[in-house]
């Protein structure tokens, strides 16, 4: 078993920090800057200022918290609530993810981890953010990973009972990409087998906590209708605070 089974009481919050410092750097200079124009600026000018300044020192205060509550206080990474949403304890399960992993070690706590797999889909020429090259300088992988393409998963057809993709598939930034990583999904899970999707959602919560950054997600709306053109069932969504929902994807017998 993984030695990597914990988090940190700050392991989230940093980790969003790490991995998009250039921006929070970046928002920073811009807030010191302001206070500097401050005194020599008219009236027109301040409110001008304001108007950017005050939003952008709201979403840099805003997604740190929402960041620390979604990732280090609420229980999100204790994983037997996956146990009680699945229809049945999988024999042999997979989890895909996109060259950063800290859900393995933690599955496999809950999880019969034997005949499991852990594939890593990412791949630069589509996975092409910021946040994921930074977080591949870290490349912290709790389990050794099988290298996999997201349309050509490196194993037979009906294999697994469940996969996970957890915080994974929204680094494919195309519809058609998302729909074909889940038609690969579907061919290899058997019969009734199952997925647990867990994501972000680009809503108004999400506005709210990560200001323009939420359009680095995508709506449920999008999420559901690449699960159906991939061959999937919803079979059970909910919401994991405001701010992740999970999905539990059915293949059809």
């Amino acid at each position: 078993m993984s030695t990597f089974t914990t988090r940190g009481p700050y392991q989230g919050v940093l980790q969003i920090l790490q991995f998009n410092r250039r921006m929070y750097l970046i928002a920073t200079a811009g807030i010191l800057a302001a206070a500097l124009a401050w005194p020599s600026l008219p009236t027109p000018g301040r409110i001008a200022l304001l108007s950017g300044v005050v939003p952008g020192m709201f979403w840099v205060a805003s997604s740190l918290l929402v960041s620390h509550y979604i990732y280090d206080r609420f229980p999100l990474y204790d994983f037997r609530w996956i146990v009680r949403l699945l229809t049945r304890v999988p024999r042999r399960w997979i989890n895909i993810h996109s060259g950063w992993d800290e859900t393995s070690g933690l599955l496999e706590t809950v999880l019969p981890a034997e005949g499991n797999q852990v594939v890593d889909i990412f791949d630069p020429r589509t996975m092409t953010e910021i946040s994921i090259r930074q977080a591949q300088l870290v490349n912290q992988k709790s389990v050794p990973a099988i290298l996999g393409r997201y349309d050509r998963l490196p194993f037979d057809a009906d294999v697994f009972d469940t996969a996970f993709a957890i915080f994974t598939a929204h680094e494919l930034r195309r519809h058609e990409q998302r729909v074909d990583l889940f038609r690969e999904i579907v061919r290899i899970l058997i019969p009734g087998g199952e997925l647990v999707l867990m994501e972000h959602a680009r809503d108004w919560k999400n506005f709210l906590a990560f200001g323009p950054g939420f359009l680095h997600f995508f709506s449920q709306k999008e999420w559901r209708n690449a699960a159906s053109e991939a061959g999937f069932m919803v079979r059970t969504e909910l919401a994991m605070t405001p701010f992740v929902h999970v999905y539990v994807l059915r293949k059809n017998l």
